[in-house]
């Protein structure tokens, strides 16, 4: 089970002397979407994701933005190039920039010039509920975050898409448009259980994304489905995603150390295990490293 080649499609690193992440800096607080987050506010570096995801057969790692202050974007990438220089991850990574700012080509342009970088990600989760926003506005509805979207093929930069399900169809005609920015979508795609029809809301949600043949989704996240997660009540939602994307378009990724605030991490790949069990090998070794690979252009022989 454990020797599956695995390139883990989202990861964070940080430290927290170098480079400022607001999130991480004390007050903390269980309000907010991650509760608090203070038991991984420490740095976290390649040994310590190494020594947590010892089990298992990491043969790649992707780097999501961490969430390092918005003017740091480019350092934090210049950082993690010398990192994965000197210890080997992560393999490619996926920079911030913010997507709705008029200026935003010029850094769109330096990110895309560092050889790691495949993609941008920008999180756009818009809620009514003031606990469950990360932004005090949709974005997605704003003219200029559409014009900024459309240069990202310009520069081959990807998209991880992290968003709430009551945001998707919107999105869908954009994505349409571009159908040279591969679309991953972060956590599957993050449904809202305690919202009224949240669990229908994801599922039209993700119909709407699953019909574009160039978007992907993350089996990830699952401390964003329930703090308190179990195998069976997860099992349903990742399930569903299979189906709708196809093995082919699905991949499983830790996370790490971020749902580390909802369970150790070798539940999780215990658990993408226990359902991937059903699959043949050919489909396992797709959701666990092949996907990745293909679609962050990783050039790593699996």
């Amino acid at each position: 089970m454990a020797a599956i080649p695995f390139v883990d499609a989202h990861v964070h690193l940080w430290d927290l002397d170098h480079i400022h992440y607001s999130w991480l800096t004390p007050p903390f607080s269980d309000e907010g979407p991650n509760g608090s987050v203070e038991s991984i506010a420490h740095d976290y570096g390649v040994a310590d994701y190494r020594a947590d995801m010892a089990k298992w057969n990491v043969v790649g790692a992707v780097h999501i933005d961490a969430g390092a202050d918005p003017e740091q974007a480019l350092h934090e990438t210049e950082w993690l190039e010398g990192v994965a220089d000197r210890d080997g991850l992560p393999t490619a990574i996926v920079a911030f920039a913010p997507l709705h700012d008029p200026k935003v080509e010029a850094l769109l342009e330096a990110q895309a010039a560092h050889p790691r970088v495949r993609g941008i990600r920008q999180i756009v989760n818009w809620h009514t509920n003031p606990l469950r926003t990360y932004t005090p506005h949709d974005v997605t509805q704003d003219d200029q975050w559409w014009a900024g979207y459309g240069l990202l093929g310009k520069y081959r930069l990807s998209f991880d898409l992290q968003c709430y399900a009551g945001q998707m169809a919107g999105l869908a005609p954009l994505i349409e448009r571009h159908e040279d920015v591969p679309v991953i979508i972060n956590h599957i795609g993050m449904p809202v259980t305690t919202d009224r029809e949240g669990v229908t809301r994801w599922r039209y949600g993700l119909r709407a994304l699953a019909a574009l043949p160039h978007v992907a989704i993350k089996l990830s996240g699952l401390g964003f489905i329930a703090r308190d997660w179990t195998l069976a009540s997860v099992r349903p939602f990742l399930l569903e995603a299979i189906d709708m994307f196809g093995t082919e378009r699905c991949l499983f990724a830790s996370d790490s150390p971020t749902d580390k605030l909802f369970a150790p991490l070798d539940r999780y790949l215990e658990a993408y295990h226990a359902i991937a069990a059903d699959f043949s090998e050919d489909e396992q070794r797709d959701l666990f490293g092949r996907n990745a690979n293909r679609i962050y252009r990783l050039g790593l022989d699996l």
